[in-house]
Formats: structure tokens, sequence, C-alpha cells
């Protein structure tokens, strides 16, 4: 299958969450990504259905201005703290809506294949996966939080499993 865009490969990647959600554009070979754009969305405090609607309208945004071929989201891991859990489950649902209104395929990815895909060991620390990701793929250079860096490295196994390259 070909890409029916004039675009490389391209991957709109989601590290979902209720206070950040981080959000990357990884394009190309997926064994020479490169970084279309990156960033973290904040939703102002408020109303959780207002957080939601700010979530998903980033989303779409982001879905209309690049112009991805495909999602890539981490799946849910259960937490200690079942009140994040709900957050970031609830903000999961707000972007899985907007990939759906958009007819957009999602990949899910676990925690496990981004570490696998970024650190060739899938049991490789947060710390490890940050200081890889400059090694794989050209990082323009300004403060990132770790939500970016996550979105980040989503994108980089998202689009290595895209289904055509």
């Amino acid at each position: 299958m070909k890409t029916p865009n004039k675009h490389p490969p391209r991957v709109l990647a989601i590290d979902p969450g209720y206070d950040r959600l981080g959000i990357a554009v990884i394009e190309g070979n997926p064994s020479r990504p490169t970084l279309v754009m990156s960033d973290c969305v904040l939703p102002e405090k408020g109303a959780r259905e207002e957080r939601l609607s700010y979530v998903s309208k980033a989303v779409h945004a982001a879905i209309k201005r690049y112009a991805p071929d495909a999602l890539a989201i981490e799946t849910l891991f259960f937490s200690v703290n079942k009140k994040t859990a709900l957050g970031v489950a609830e903000a999961r649902g707000a972007v899985l809506a907007a990939a759906g209104n958009a007819s957009l395929p999602v990949i899910e990815c676990s925690p496990q294949q981004v570490k696998l895909a970024v650190t060739g060991y899938g049991g490789a620390d947060k710390a490890a996966v940050a200081r890889m990701i400059p090694r794989l793929i050209s990082l323009p250079k300004k403060k990132r939080l770790d939500d970016e860096l996550d979105a980040i490295g989503i994108g980089i196994t998202g689009l290595a499993r895209l289904p055509y390259h």
C-alpha cells in the first residue's frame, strides 16, 4: 500500500495526558526519521469537558495542518493513582475521537514497544529513552518536557510500525 499524501510517510504521535499532552509529527524512513514538529498541549485548568475539548481540538488541528498517514498513541498502562489514570484515559478518548472523526488509522504503542524501538531494549528506563532520541532524530535546540520527548519516541515507533514505507 502506498501513501496517498505528497510527503514521505508521516505519523502524528501523541503521549496522552490530562494536564499535558505530548504531540509530535515524525516522517520519513524509520531508520532515519525526521521531526516535523513537537510540542506540549497544556489545557487550562477548568471543567473536565472543556479540558478534553481543548485536547480534541488541538489534535484535530494537527491532523488538518500536517495531514498524517496515521496517529500513533501510547497504550494506557494502569497507574497506582486512579485519578491520574482516569484523566489519561479520558484524554486518550478525546484523541481517539479526533482520529476517528478524521478517519485516521490509529497505531497503539505500548511503553515496552517504544523503549525497544528507541533504545533496542524493552526494559529501558525513561532516562535512557530521553538520551537516545537525539541520537536517532535531529532535534532543534529548545527545552522539552518529558511528555514532548515521549511523543517523539512514540512517533519513531509508530513510523516503524506503519504498514507501508
